[in-house]
């Protein structure tokens, strides 16, 4: 039995992922970080054994009928873990964002503030009390009945439906139809109406245009299809739709992303007229407080709003003061440029995460383990001492705070650094040291202690001379006001600053369109995939040339089998209980939905018929199973394989499986799949490639070959813009542009431009003495 009082958390026998049967003993209530390379084994420790465990135990005790759930899903692959107190997990995972949720329904302060406006606010002379629910754009109460709350009313136009208006309708000239049958078919009841389908668009009478384009009748006609020599097709009931109601329904009730992003360029939005894009009811925007109504206090940066609460009254003091001790932390958190009113999704994943850790600092939880995920993503050096603090204080309010992190400032500030290696996939997976930071320093194998303790200064690059400029702007967007930029070509780029002073606004902006360029490669850390259908072999094009090797199999020709029989993503040769997903998609009530190994298919993908065919000993589902490293020297003698397999290599991918899921790949390594994506096209030529903050996720040592790659690609002639906050990459940079000085209404132009050594000896911005500091200039 453990002692009730062990101040340990102990774990034994772990064997998740990559660890090999790791004992790790971790001491409570102190900052511990996870450190080691990429895939090395450290997220499945912290995350895949220590949390998913915590969780196990939490939904054992509240929910007994979710056991049989859990045990779909299964425990983790642990001997045991005592000590372990219930966990809170911050993961820069991206819940599904909807256009609703916002700055201030993630941190409960848009609740505060309509308690606020209820029970405090001005209300004009004679107007009843709101309830709090009436000052909410999500609720039937609160939502101004002409946009539905939204704040913009969606609206199309003639010149957006048909942008060339010398085209028949036969030769396309409603562009927001759908395409293929269905955009013949609305085409053959016009003419069936009558409508003369040949005739220029613009040649049309104005009351036919208006009607075809904008009519809600839905009539029903006999259609008689014109006849295809090759079949004879019945006639048919057809029903009209104006293409001003197929792009409104596509829009509003579209599944598919795509869709919606298509129906989405036929539409205008403008402020909704009725509440002026406030979202609420007339009688809810009536309601002032300190002057603003709701709607004007939610738009502004919490920093300010946190100010323009001061003159409260005393009866609405305890209310301003929860408030403003709400906004505290986010403020503290470097995110006080934020305004309540920002929409989820155009926040970053650091962004997000910092916010949920500041709404967790609020809600006074004690003796539990917090564990966090690179909380340094997207902070500035300036920002980390203020998350440090923040972790502290987690630390003294009475819980254990454990920490993935490569951040060395953030290591450096921990008490307690757990270190797994001593590299990644099958050579990673120990544990190399468990104990205080300072003691790393012995341990060899580590690849983190050669960063964290004296290194010599890399050698000074000669910096390029650029083949010409890239003219960016002016952009007025978001907190960029009229700003130009200007990137060298042929040249790396590092545009730096504080969070929210507008470096990816900026960098949003660079298009094609620009010169001097032919491609424009964006390098993000978004999934490859969303599903376990996409992995690494079909996104680099490599599992194409696999499936034609084993249709080319004696074994597969006798049996008629072709390469699609060797695909997991079409009926045939795939397991049909799973799709050839391998996994079964498993409903936890009130989680999201998690995936366990298909009974039937045991996770191979496919049919059993399938696996009788083998390619030189190895089944298409052990090929699958193969590591990159592997799959290397297996595929040496196939040079379209081995290609791409020497691209991913290169990038430090050896240890990920061909098959692994993409839905199990970091950001990081998604990113990295897409650059050696780009390494094995080898194509010369002036491609720009965008990075924004490629480090995120990766360990010193994975940056420095990171930078390798896109130096090289530099050498051979491209262009590389990075946002970046690692100093030391921005001190390996050609040319540097620092926005700033601070974040929101305080940044958005540009405070230094030129080499790093000029920008490191700049005055006026925060990057500055951080950035003189990596290229060891004296003072």
């Amino acid at each position: 039995m453990h002692h009730p009082h062990d101040p340990y958390v102990r774990v034994r026998g772990a064997r998740e992922h990559n660890l090999k049967d790791v004992d790790v003993d971790i001491p409570r209530d102190v900052v511990a970080v996870f450190t080691g390379v990429s895939g090395s084994g450290k997220s499945s420790l912290a995350f895949g054994t220590i949390y998913a465990e915590a969780q196990r135990r939490y939904f054992e005790s509240v929910a007994p009928y979710a056991r049989r759930l859990i045990h779909q899903v299964g425990a983790p692959k642990v001997a045991e873990i005592s000590g372990l107190p219930p966990a809170v997990s911050l993961e820069q995972r991206r819940s599904a964002p909807t256009s609703r949720s916002s700055v201030g329904t993630v941190t409960n302060l848009s609740n505060s503030l309509r308690m606020l406006f209820s029970r405090a606010g001005d209300y004009p002379p004679g107007a009843a009390r709101l309830d709090s629910d009436a000052f909410s754009p999500n609720t039937a109460a609160g939502a101004c009945p002409e946009c539905q709350g939204l704040g913009r009313v969606h609206r199309t136009t003639e010149e957006l439906l048909v942008p060339d208006p010398s085209l028949s309708i036969r030769d396309g000239a409603i562009a927001a139809w759908p395409g293929a049958w269905q955009g013949k078919n609305l085409r053959d009841i016009l003419d069936a109406l009558g409508y003369d389908v040949d005739r220029p668009w613009r040649e049309l009478p104005a009351g036919q245009r208006e009607w075809i384009l904008f009519t809600d009748e839905q009539p029903v006609v006999t259609v008689h299809p014109v006849r295809d020599a090759d079949r004879i097709q019945r006639p048919y009931q057809g029903t009209y739709m104006s293409a001003h109601r197929y792009v409104m329904k596509t829009f509003s009730d579209s599944k598919s992303p795509a869709l919606r992003a298509k129906a989405e360029r036929f539409l205008t939005a403008a402020p909704c007229a009725v509440c002026d894009g406030g979202r609420l009811r007339p009688e809810a925007l009536a309601v002032t407080f300190g002057g603003r109504n709701i709607a004007e206090l939610a738009a502004l940066p919490l920093a300010e709003l946190a100010a323009s609460l001061d003159g409260a009254s005393e009866a609405a003091r305890v209310l301003t003061d929860d408030l403003r001790s709400r906004i505290a932390p986010v403020v503290e958190l470097g995110l006080g440029y934020l305004s309540l009113d920002r929409p989820t999704p155009t926040l970053s994943a650091g962004e997000l995460q910092r916010l949920r850790l500041a709404t967790q600092l609020r809600s006074g939880l004690f003796g539990v383990v917090y564990v966090l995920d690179e909380p340094s993503a997207g902070l500035h050096p300036a920002d980390t001492e203020a998350l440090l603090t923040v972790l502290g204080r987690l630390k003294a309010a009475g819980n254990s705070v454990f920490v993935v992190e490569h951040h060395l400032d953030v290591v450096r500030g921990a008490d307690w650094i757990v270190d797994v290696g001593p590299r990644a996939g099958e050579h990673g997976g120990r544990v190399l040291h468990s104990g205080p930071v300072a003691e790393l320093a012995a341990v060899s194998e580590s690849a983190t202690a050669r960063f964290l303790f004296a290194r010599s200064p890399a050698p000074a690059r000669e910096v390029r001379a650029p083949r010409g400029r890239l003219k960016v702007g002016p952009v007025t967007r978001h907190n960029l006001r009229d700003l130009t930029a200007e990137f060298p070509l042929g040249a790396l780029t590092a545009v730096t600053g504080v969070s929210g002073s507008g470096k990816s606004t900026l960098i949003g902006e660079i298009t094609e369109e620009l010169g001097g360029v032919d491609r424009l490669v964006t390098l993000d850390q978004r999934p490859i995939g969303r599903t376990p259908r996409s992995n690494l072999a079909t996104y680099t094009g490599l599992f194409d040339v696999v499936r034609k090797e084993f249709a080319a199999t004696e074994a597969a020709r006798e049996r008629g089998y072709g390469v699609g029989r060797f695909s997991f993503n079409v009926a045939g040769g795939r397991c049909e209980t799973c799709q050839g997903e391998g996994f079964v998609s498993v409903e936890l009530l009130f989680l999201p939905s998690t995936y366990a190994p298909c009974p039937d298919c045991g996770g191979a993908r496919y049919n059993p018929d399938t696996l009788e065919v083998t390619y030189r000993g190895l089944t298409i589902a052990q090929v699958l199973d193969l590591t990159v490293e592997a799959a290397a020297e297996f595929f040496a003698g196939t040079p379209a394989v081995a290609r791409s397999l020497r691209a991913l290599l290169d990038v430090g991918l050896g240890y990920l499986r061909l098959g692994q899921p993409a839905t199990e790949l970091s950001g990081g390594e998604a990113q990295r799949i897409k650059l050696a994506a780009e390494l094995q096209r080898g194509r010369r030529g002036h491609t720009l490639y965008l990075l924004d903050e490629p480090t995120t996720g990766l360990h010193p040592a994975d940056v420095e070959l990171l930078m390798h790659h896109l130096h090289a690609l530099v050498d051979a002639g491209n262009t590389v813009i990075v946002v970046e906050h690692d100093m030391a990459v921005v001190a390996g940079a050609d040319w540097v542009v620092d926005l700033g000085p601070g974040g929101g209404e305080a940044g958005g132009r540009i405070v230094a431009a030129g080499p790093p050594v000029a920008v490191a000896r700049a005055s006026g911005g925060r990057t500055a003495s951080y950035l003189a500091r990596a290229l060891r200039l004296s003072a």
